[in-house]
């Protein structure tokens, strides 16, 4: 077989990955290891909060700015209540000096780095540090930045020559993270993939000579077009070079890949941060967008792992100071869905609104729990949502929230909340503070673009348990089922800014579809088995493996079939329990159409339980494994 450039970069690739790579694609990923998978390097226990300048300045960033945003979240309070980081994004660099390879600051825009020959941003993140904050920096996966080849008035360009141009990792790994981190002592790394998708060797900018070519390793309307293996073996190179050199000291790894070549799947190994979505803009439309790319997939966030759907463009265009409704949906969501809450505003022109906004430490309090649990979809439609997520202390977070331009009427229900409909559910309103109370359910009116978001506390419907859907911090797919990854249709398709109406229109790209979801089948689809519905456990796709984190429970209890989404005759699933690698239950082998079979393990003192789904078959028509359904999943005290 021929090998093609973008073959031959992977197979380099996997050669730098070592026997990591090559281990990695021996195991059968539905062996149970009795071990957590996902990434847990780093210091992302909760999803990062503070400050980005990108939204605000473009790449026009300079001390000055930098400062100022820094002095803001001190003395706004803001810093107190989280906001702690401060991240410098693109247009930070001069140059890489040659022959060393080191990178060069813009001293004009950055003069504390004027240390000499080697520039340092040493003086300005011992300044962030001594102000109680923590410091972030930029870079690329690829030879050059994303504004450099996607930024048509893009300042601050990197000078020089071709080779002095590339101020991306691709080639420098370990040089560029040691400095960031050892030398530097930044706390934080923001690392794009545009040098990895967007020079192929006809790009205008590589044809004229401003830049080298690099077969592109991303296609982000095609997944068979993307070298997943080379994409990710370059991401893990950074997660290697990091343990290396920030030591013992904590740090966040921000993983920037937009939902492309398969980031869906691995994201949450590598980093601790990882984008499902291309970049957000300040209109509605986009923050419906870069939403959706999260909403399907809570169980593929966690602790140390979270979903990115991107900044936060409260205080600008259509979440500004005259826009407060949008504003504050944009935040309560962003808070529900535990994205990072990066502030990307001006923050030298903060508003008291806009300040109310931000400092609303109730709202905070939803993203940061310690539990880390995703909100899960309670009700899902194109006009109305409803986010439901388990807080630490049993008490739910939830959100109604609707998409429309109109007025929408909605209800929340106990059933939706897993709490008993006979008692009473008290909501604590955390935009006007406003308590009130129901049984069974309640009737609200959302206004246009209105989000109502509580705080919920009743009597829980499953005593001395815990369902796995309101754990899902805990949970995590680390074998999905997903043989041939899809675009989620489910994607509200936005006008972009870069393309207008230009071209076909928008199409979906790979934010992740099927695999695995709290009280749903996989790709959206209604919970059911032989004619029976369950409003709670986990979907997945036969041929997964889920790993659940156990804190204290001793049994495991759930009803396994085969949901009424899949199809006949195609083949059988045998549903397995396992703790801490060793089998503790089993079902026998369920065809479609059979009735949930209860299965049960105890799990005393397991500190990871695995539940794996073996298909023997796929679906007639689309080739795809059988949805498996774990109804009822949960642990019991």
């Amino acid at each position: 077989m021929k090998r093609t450039p973008l073959m031959m970069i992977g197979v380099a690739l996997a050669a730098l990955c070592g026997p990591l790579a090559a281990a990695t694609a021996a195991a059968d990923p539905l062996t149970p290891t009795g071990k957590w998978s996902a990434n847990t390097d780093g210091s992302a226990p909760v999803p990062p909060m503070g400050w980005n300048s990108w939204n605000a300045f473009n790449s026009d960033v300079d001390e000055e700015k930098v400062l100022a945003s820094a002095q803001a979240l001190v003395d706004t309070k803001l810093r107190d209540i989280g906001y702690r980081y401060v991240n410098i994004d693109d247009g930070w660099w001069l140059k890489r000096r040659q022959p060393d390879g080191r990178l060069l600051i813009r001293t004009s825009h950055f003069p504390s780095a004027a240390t000499g020959a080697n520039t340092s941003f040493r003086p300005l993140t011992d300044r962030l540090h001594a102000m109680g904050l923590k410091a972030g920096i930029y870079s690329d996966i690829g030879r050059n930045s994303c504004g450099q080849i996607y930024t048509p008035d893009f300042k601050n360009q990197p000078e020089g020559s071709v080779a002095e141009r590339e101020v991306g990792l691709y080639g420098h790994v370990d040089q560029d993270i040691r400095l960031f981190f050892a030398e530097w002592n930044f706390d934080f790394i923001k690392v794009d993939g545009c040098g990895a998708r967007g020079l192929p060797a006809d790009a205008p900018r590589v044809k004229s000579g401003l830049y080298r070519a690099l077969t592109p390793l991303v296609d982000m309307q095609s997944l068979g077009g993307s070298d997943v293996a080379g994409i990710r073996g370059l991401y893990e190179q950074v997660h290697t070079a990091l343990h290396t050199h920030a030591g013992d000291r904590p740090y966040v790894y921000s993983l920037c890949l937009w939902g492309a070549g398969d980031v869906r799947a691995w994201g949450k190994d590598v980093g601790n941060t990882s984008r499902t979505s291309d970049d957000i803009q300040p209109v509605w439309p986009r923050m419906l967008t870069n939403l959706d790319t999260v909403t399907h997939r809570a169980l593929y966030a966690h602790p140390g792992s979270w979903n990115d759907p991107d900044m936060l463009f409260v205080g600008t265009g259509d979440f500004d100071a005259a826009h407060l409704t949008e504003a504050r949906s944009h935040f309560s969501l962003w808070a529900m869905v535990n994205s990072p809450l990066i502030i990307g505003y001006d923050l030298r022109k903060l508003t008291p609104e806009v300040l109310a906004i931000f400092g609303n430490a109730d709202i905070v309090a939803l993203n940061q729990d310690p539990a880390g649990n995703q909100a899960v979809l309670a009700y899902d439609s194109g006009e109305v949502q409803t986010f439901v997520k388990t807080l630490a202390d049993g008490s739910k977070g939830v959100a109604l929230f609707n998409r429309t331009a109109s007025p929408a009427k909605a209800v929340l229900t106990a059933e939706q909340l897993k709490m008993l409909p006979t008692a009473d559910v008290r909501l604590k309103d955390l935009w006007t503070k406003k308590d009130q109370s129901f049984r069974k359910e309640v009737a609200v009116t959302l206004a246009p673009h209105e989000t109502l978001i509580f705080r919920a506390t009743g009597t829980r419907r499953l005593p001395g348990g815990l369902y796995l859907s309101e754990q899902t911090g805990r949970v995590n797919p680390a074998a999905d089922g997903v043989v041939v990854p899809q675009p989620d249709p489910t994607i509200y398709q936005s006008i972009t800014p870069w393309t207008g109406t230009r071209g076909p229109g928008e199409h979906p790209q790979y934010g992740g579809w099927g695999g695995a979801e709290a009280d749903r089948a996989p790709y959206g689809k209604l919970m059911r088995v032989a004619g029976a519905d369950f409003d709670t456990g986990i979907g997945v796709l036969a041929n997964s493996r889920l790993e659940v984190r156990n804190q204290g429970y001793a049994r495991f209890a759930a009803k396994v079939g085969i949901n009424d989404s899949g199809q006949p005759r195609s083949g059988t699933t045998v549903f397995e329990v396992w703790g801490d690698g060793r089998l503790l239950a089993k079902s026998r082998p369920m065809e479609f159409g059979e009735a949930a079979v209860p299965l049960e393990a105890k799990v005393a003192g397991v500190r990871i339980v695995e539940l794996v789904a073996r298909g023997s078959g796929a679906t007639v028509n689309t080739g795809t494994p059988q949805p498996a359904t774990w109804a009822d999943a949960a642990l019991y005290k």
